[in-house]
């Protein structure tokens, strides 16, 4: 394996992403190469495919700063003829801008890119692990593809940034690397927003939320494995003890009409409100009108959502998967459950609406938690320090 190209002491680092949604990988990744690239001795760029959909795109930013490159054949969808294309592509792009360090993220670029750096010669190859490829959210079939590729894939890997601690787990019993291969590195992201955001009677006005309702608020894309229709199975049995409970879902995405549609089926479809896509730097002022945040992902490594919500202070529920009781501390922070089961999340949610004191209680502390690990310059310093120890170490692939 070749050495690190000495340039008087520059460190060359490529990040590569499938595409540059809006979502917590995505801006996580996004603030990584923003914060890197004015750090003195290290040169940054991001590397992505296309970015469509009714999830917004961060490219403009990306583009704006300067850091982006585009590779049409980098794509989500599994295609083999177009996967082998992307493949050459960044086969191409490494060995024309000869990075010392290529850090990887997400499941399609998280293999190609690393197994691409690794014919390319690229001398330590990292991937950034935001939430896992294979598990029980997928069928038998597809869980033996994923966790074969994650293996292969980790074969030609250094290092591994993980977002909480359940990530590293759920690999290492995989099969998938050493202890020693792992570092985890927390979320950052800019915490003043959210510290100082109150509530925007104007806002509230333009989305129909009244002073007098109990705000219990969702950030998520409108997806598969994102737990709204969990949440509008529980709904009604909360609504009929609750009525003043109005549930507000910030994100969009291709399930917006189905669960539109839920809405008006419900009975109650005046307590549901669909602020759509919000651009990232507005998401504080939703936050802002809440009294609570739900999370019931049942596959994400570890939801931004949730240290958004306490940054404002506002206490969490979250199902009790991937790294989400990391954040979710039941009475120091929220209230953690059992994934799927409707009794204990309308417990938690009834237990919350009804205790003004225990709600800012656990904002309160999780507000304190939050601004100790989660701000971007801790995320950058992280990343800095790993990048120089895997440099100077030998490399620890194979």
């Amino acid at each position: 394996m070749a050495a690190p190209r000495d340039r008087a002491g520059l460190v060359r680092v490529t990040h590569v992403i499938t595409r540059l949604i809006i979502g917590g990988a995505q801006e996580n990744t996004l603030a990584s190469v923003l914060g890197l690239r004015v750090r003195p001795g290290i040169q940054v760029d991001l590397v992505s495919g296309p970015t469509k959909g009714a999830e917004g795109s961060l490219e403009p930013i990306a583009h704006s700063a300067g850091v982006l490159t585009v590779v049409p054949n980098l794509v989500r969808p599994v295609r083999p003829w177009t996967d082998l294309l992307g493949y050459r592509d960044l086969v191409r792009q490494f060995r024309g801008s000869r990075p010392d360090i290529v850090h990887t993220h997400s499941g399609k670029a998280g293999i190609l890119g690393r197994l691409a750096a690794a014919r390319a010669g690229v001398p330590r190859i990292i991937h950034g692990i935001h939430g896992p490829s294979f598990g029980p959210f997928q069928g038998a079939a597809a869980n033996t593809v994923f966790t074969a590729a994650e293996r292969w894939a980790g074969r030609v890997t250094d290092h591994f940034v993980v977002v909480a601690d359940a990530m590293r787990r759920q690999y290492l019993a995989a099969g998938i690397g050493r202890e020693d291969q792992y570092t985890r590195i927390f979320s950052g992201f800019d915490l003043g927003p959210f510290q100082r955001a109150t509530r925007n009677d104007e806002l509230a006005q333009s989305l129909g939320i009244k002073e007098s309702d109990l705000v219990v608020g969702k950030i998520a894309r409108l997806f598969e494995l994102k737990g709204h229709d969990d949440l509008f199975d529980v709904a009604p049995a909360i609504l009929r003890r609750l009525p003043q409970v109005r549930f507000l879902f910030v994100g969009d995405g291709p399930w917006r009409a189905r669960l539109e549609a839920r809405a008006r089926d419900s009975g109650f479809a005046d307590r549901f409100v669909f602020a759509g896509l919000v651009p990232p730097g507005e998401v504080c002022r939703y936050v802002g009108l809440m009294d609570m945040l739900v999370h019931l992902s049942t596959r994400e490594g570890l939801a931004r959502a949730l240290p958004q919500a306490l940054a404002n202070a506002k206490p969490v529920i979250a199902y009790d998967c991937d790294g989400a009781g990391e954040v979710c501390r039941t009475d120091e922070t929220g209230v953690l459950v059992p994934a799927r089961d409707q009794c204990a999340l309308i417990g938690a949610v009834v237990r919350l609406a009804e205790d003004a004191t225990l709600r800012r209680r656990l904002g309160v502390t999780g507000q304190t938690w939050v601004t100790e690990r989660f701000t971007i310059d801790r995320l950058v310093r992280d990343q800095e320090s790993l990048y120089h120890r895997v440099l100077a170490a030998p490399p620890a692939r194979g």
